[in-house]
């Protein structure tokens, strides 16, 4: 049923292949620039799609099914091409930050689990305060790291096995700082869901 907001919902996973491809080059802070716009206009129509089906009582099964993929997806395309491109390292610890976008990652892949676990008992999990709040961290975390690449370029001086950031490129810290705060959030939130997971298990 191709309503307007399962439209939005296929655009979203249909512009990643784009977005992708304007984090390709790190060194191109004009592609960059194009992503963090493209990355804003995804991140608006996945607002938009949810209030519209809500707001129309046109809420559907394939909607329901297509929204959580494509934000998962999104995140998924995100994280792997900036940590391909460099953009996942960081001062004094260089590329440990990936672990952080390996935690959210492992999370997303778990809770889809769970919850298609727990939807042949008919049991749903609601999504909490917190969740909400780690969602919030991660939208912000990758958007600073692509804007980052748009304003300083390249975010690392690598010095032996060490990345130093200098000073400047204050977009990309902010954008590490937040994938941190999604990924400790991401591990609260990832217990609270199995816990309840938990209780449906033998």
């Amino acid at each position: 049923m191709l309503t307007l907001p399962n439209i939005l919902t296929l655009s979203r996973i249909l512009a990643l292949p784009l977005l992708a491809f304007f984090l390709w080059w790190p060194e191109w802070r004009l592609g960059y620039a194009v992503g963090f716009v493209l990355y804003c206009l995804i991140g608006i129509t996945d607002f938009f799609d949810g209030y519209l089906a809500r707001a129309q009582g046109t809420v559907s099964k394939l909607g329901m099914f297509l929204d959580p993929i494509a934000d998962k997806i999104m995140v998924a395309t995100v994280i792997l091409i900036l940590t391909a491109q460099g953009y996942m390292r960081g001062p004094y610890v260089g590329d440990f930050h990936v672990i952080a976008g390996l935690v959210i990652l492992m999370r997303e892949i778990a809770v889809s689990g769970l919850r298609e676990f727990l939807g042949g008992l008919q049991v749903s999990i609601p999504v909490s305060r917190l969740a909400k709040w780690k969602t919030t961290f991660q939208l912000v975390a990758l958007g600073a790291l692509i804007a980052g690449g748009a304003v300083h370029g390249q975010p690392c001086q690598q010095v032996g096995d060490m990345c130093r950031t200098t000073a400047e490129s204050w977009i990309h810290l902010i954008g590490l700082g937040s994938l941190w705060a999604a990924a400790v959030l991401t591990c609260i939130t990832g217990w609270d869901y199995l816990r309840v997971g938990l209780k449906h298990m033998d």
